[in-house]
């Protein structure tokens, strides 16, 4: 696949920062949507956009002329049929993308690989879809692509197992870090994070902490943001679609449940900071408001989310959602966690996971505070997270 013809399908953000790294790495590349205005849009941008990394010297003027011109945009489906590389990064619908591949089918070679950039949906089902459902493979980038150096690669059931390793390596080529994660939802970051959101939440809503204090109390475990500042900053209304799907695509296991605090937030139209206001005001220039925090507090709050988030991370080793290293490797590089969540459990030992976990089932009785088997095999083992051997 290397310098092959690849087609971007959608120049929204994401779709236009695919096509900026492809055209960068030396493949021709054509970028489609039906909105001629959104593609008049990505042409200007990408023009903005090679223009600064030129002024910054990131690259020279002739690299940056080269890029460009292997970029071409177009309304037709049908300029795509000599790529050997599509990712599509249309609207998040299991239809639309279901619909999307299986018409590509009748345009492209046999030998073209599809690939999907969805960040939830099952890539088994968008497969099934088609009718060489081998051939098709998610390629998850992280928002903006350009920036985020994590991509996470996820076969399908049916996809062909060197078709796999081809579509690692060539991202790979691209200067990206690549996690292979199993095709369940959320994949790896996306379903291990959901605790950092869902427990913040929690916690506010049970008025231990407010907001401001529980964020403050996550920058002091050495995370860049908070859970509520990093909410608005996603938008509430995307991470609340991603917390349904997730939810729905576990067949409503209640670690993944959505929060009502949260909908009612979007129902309000409170997105973050793309509205002017969500669990912050960001009107007239307002930022997020700070607030002390006891030690004691600090040690309790920031303890218990990241108790849930190392058992979500050992959970996932535990049903072989990923190897321990691209488990740990995805939050360091997908999401810019401080540390890898079973190297960060390792530091504290599983047997103190285990306690807290056991602590909160014990008080809520509730299936969310549920701990890992493979907690518990550590802590029976005398063993980390990082040497267990995994077991069915």
């Amino acid at each position: 696949m290397k310098n092959t013809p690849t087609g971007i399908i959608g120049s929204g953000a994401m779709g236009s920062g695919i096509a900026q790294i492809a055209a960068t790495n030396g493949h021709h590349t054509y970028i489609v949507d039906t909105n001629p205005a959104q593609l008049e849009k990505c042409r200007s941008g990408h023009q903005s956009t090679f223009d600064r990394l030129v002024e910054k010297g990131k690259i020279s003027p002739e690299e940056a002329r080269a890029a460009l011109s292997r970029l071409t945009y177009t309304t037709q489906l049908g300029d795509l049929a000599s790529c050997g590389l599509i990712i599509e990064a249309i609207v998040e619908n299991h239809q639309a993308k279901a619909d999307l591949l299986r018409h590509l089918e009748s345009i492209v070679g046999a030998d073209c690989v599809l690939g999907t950039n969805t960040s939830s949906l099952s890539v088994t089902a968008l497969s099934g879809a088609c009718q060489h459902p081998e051939r098709v493979v998610g390629i998850h980038f992280f928002n903006p692509a350009p920036l985020m150096p994590l991509v996470e690669i996820v076969p399908a059931l049916q996809t062909d197992e060197r078709l796999t390793a081809d579509t690692l390596a060539l991202v790979q080529s691209w200067g990206k870090t690549t996690v292979l994660a199993k095709d369940t939802p959320g994949f790896i970051v996306n379903r291990v994070a959901r605790p950092f959101y869902s427990e913040a939440i929690r916690i506010y809503e049970e008025g231990i902490g407010t907001m401001a204090q529980i964020d403050s109390a996550m920058r002091h475990m050495g995370f860049k943001m908070g859970p509520f500042e990093l909410m608005d900053f996603i938008g509430n209304d995307v991470n609340l679609a991603v917390t349904r799907t997730v939810w729905e695509a576990m067949f409503f296991d209640p670690r993944y449940r959505p929060s009502l605090t949260q909908q009612k937030l979007v129902e309000a139209g409170r997105f973050g900071r793309k509205s002017g206001r969500g669990y912050y005001d960001y009107a007239n220039g307002a930022v997020a408001e700070q607030a002390p925090v006891s030690p004691q507090l600090q040690e309790k709050i920031g303890m218990r989310i990241l108790a849930m988030l190392i058992n979500e991370a050992a959970d996932a080793l535990h049903l072989g959602v990923a190897s321990a290293r691209d488990l740990d490797l995805a939050m360091t590089r997908g999401v810019n966690y401080p540390k890898g969540l079973l190297a960060w459990g390792d530091e504290l030992s599983p047997a103190v996971v285990r306690t807290i976990m056991n602590q909160l089932y014990q008080r809520y009785q509730e299936d969310r505070y549920r701990c890992s088997p493979l907690i518990t095999d550590c802590v029976d083992k005398g063993v980390g997270f990082l040497e267990v051997k995994h077991s069915s």
